[in-house]
């Protein structure tokens, strides 16, 4: 029987990749993929499990808390999406203002007419209940909390830290790695456009640029000789996994090599589009949510992906109930599906458990 870790460490011996018997995050992939279950596995194989929190609320995000620790004794993360109205304004702002949205969701509509649902027109702002949900992992600490999409402010890391909590932040580039360290993460994921996830920059509208995983973390390790990282992006194979720590990562985030394991969420449909040969391509859209994330280039990718505003979190409620018209009928060129650059790798390891995974990529490696 493992020993149940203390829910508070002591703030100052916050969890490093380097306290992990096996330094493997498995990323927290919001929406349904990540589950209690998969947390836990990727935790009991030795490497740390986090919850995608993105769309959830405090409460929701409490639940799945009290969840994961009814399953597991080893560590997990929360991971926190920073949604801002400034920055959502900011971007509406360089593409024509708010009636961008409208003028997108006026161009969705044939879609969703043969979907048979109406879309409402452009949605209001909403930040997932941000606050509430931070306030809520200061009164019960959990290991880690990591950020997509934004730098949270000092004080933010400072309360977190205060109680035990190790602060992560996803960063897309050195000036995000650098601006992270100065307001004091404990470490990052460090991400690159060839990741399932949605793509972390605090330059709301920028196109991701196509630098590869292993040069992306040889430029932050370069910029940052003492800062601990982890590597996100198109890691499938155990190669993959041995190049990224060659390269100076101090660990891995693993993510659509992960989505067709027993433990996972994901949809049935979503299952056999990643080993569907109709789909050849992957590719950083923001159709779907008006932030860039990596998706199989369907139909609607194909019609959509030039016409999208970066409006986040506008696209993602405007999409929704479209996305789910489209799985709930079998129609499999509507909805996300989301991949790294190496979801045809990943077929090696389709259907196997997910502690299996993290053992298999990190010991192959030679780590």
């Amino acid at each position: 029987m493992i020993e149940r870790l203390p829910r508070v460490r002591d703030p100052r011996d916050r969890l490093l990749p380097s306290d992990l018997r096996r330094p493997v995050i498995g990323a927290p992939m919001a929406g349904g993929p990540t589950t209690p279950e998969l947390i836990a596995a990727v935790g009991e194989a030795g490497g740390l499990g986090m919850i995608g929190s993105g769309y959830l609320d405090a409460a929701a995000t409490r639940e799945e808390i009290a969840r994961v620790r009814e399953l597991t004794a080893a560590p997990f993360g929360v991971n926190v999406f920073l949604v801002d109205r400034a920055d959502s304004g900011a971007a509406l702002d360089g593409v024509g203002g708010p009636g961008a949205v409208d003028r997108y969701a006026a161009a969705l509509v044939p879609v969703a007419e043969r979907l048979g649902i109406t879309l409402a027109g452009a949605p209001d702002f909403t930040d997932f209940d941000q606050a509430a949900t931070l306030a809520a992992l200061v009164a019960d600490p959990v290991p880690v909390v990591s950020f997509t999409f934004g730098i949270p402010d000092r004080d933010v890391v400072s309360a977190l830290q205060e109680v035990g909590t190790a602060v992560v932040v996803t960063v897309a580039g050195v000036r995000d790695a650098r601006r992270a360290v100065e307001v004091g993460a404990d470490w990052l994921s460090v991400q690159s456009a060839e990741a399932g996830g949605h793509r972390s920059t605090t330059t709301v509208g920028e196109q991701p640029d196509s630098v590869a995983t292993v040069d992306l973390v040889r430029a932050v390790r370069e910029a940052l000789p003492d800062v601990p990282f982890v590597a996100a992006g198109g890691i499938s194979t155990p190669a993959d996994v041995a190049a990224v720590v060659e390269a100076g990562a101090d660990g891995v985030q693993l993510g659509t090599v992960l989505l067709r394991t027993p433990e996972a969420g994901t949809s049935p449909l979503y299952r056999a589009a990643l080993a569907d040969p109709r789909f050849t391509e992957s590719r950083p859209t923001r159709c779907y949510t008006g932030r860039f994330a990596r998706a199989l280039v369907n139909g609607f990718v194909a019609e959509f992906d030039a016409l999208a505003p970066p409006a986040y979190p506008h696209l993602h409620v405007l999409t929704g109930p479209m996305r789910k018209a489209a799985a709930d009928a079998g129609d499999v060129e509507v909805p996300p599906l989301w991949a790294g650059s190496g979801w045809r790798a990943a077929d090696t390891y389709a259907d196997r458990p997910a502690a299996e995974i993290v053992a298999e990529l990190w010991d192959r490696a030679g780590q």
